[in-house]
């Protein structure tokens, strides 16, 4: 069921200060912005040998944790994000956040599974687009 990590979300308080900082550690310039209200909401770089995905998210944007934190959150590619999530919640996860489509070709959802641990699973465009590549068409 799991194919693969499609996106690593963090998330920061001060947007601006995490992109300095990530563009810096990474050397490269996020290459994708979203604004919410005028305001940075999310900042994704593609890095690494496979252009995995790591977003920067406004941390008002974040699920958070069962004590209030926020909590980084891995996305493990599938290809039905609803079916899976049915899946996960049939073996026992409980919901965390429903599937929701940030755009064509995104779609999210998490579940916590009984050990308390956050699993997302997505379908993400971008990975089977490198996939292909990968694999020569």
């Amino acid at each position: 069921m799991l194919r693969g990590l499609t996106t690593v979300s963090l998330f920061a308080d001060d947007l601006t200060a995490a992109r300095r900082w990530y563009t810096e550690l990474l050397g490269v310039e996020p290459y994708f912005e979203r604004s919410a209200n005028g305001q940075t909401a999310y900042l994704e770089y593609r890095i690494g040998d496979y252009s995995h995905e790591l977003g920067l998210i406004d941390r008002r944007f974040a699920p958070g944790t069962p004590d209030g934190g926020g909590a980084g959150i891995a996305y493990w590619a599938v290809d039905d994000v609803s079916a899976a999530y049915a899946r996960l919640l049939s073996l026992g996860a409980s919901p965390h956040r429903e599937p929701f489509e940030h755009g064509p070709g995104f779609v999210t959802a998490s579940v916590t599974d009984p050990f308390g641990n956050v699993l997302g699973v997505m379908f993400n465009q971008h990975y089977l687009d490198v996939l292909a590549d990968s694999s020569g068409g």
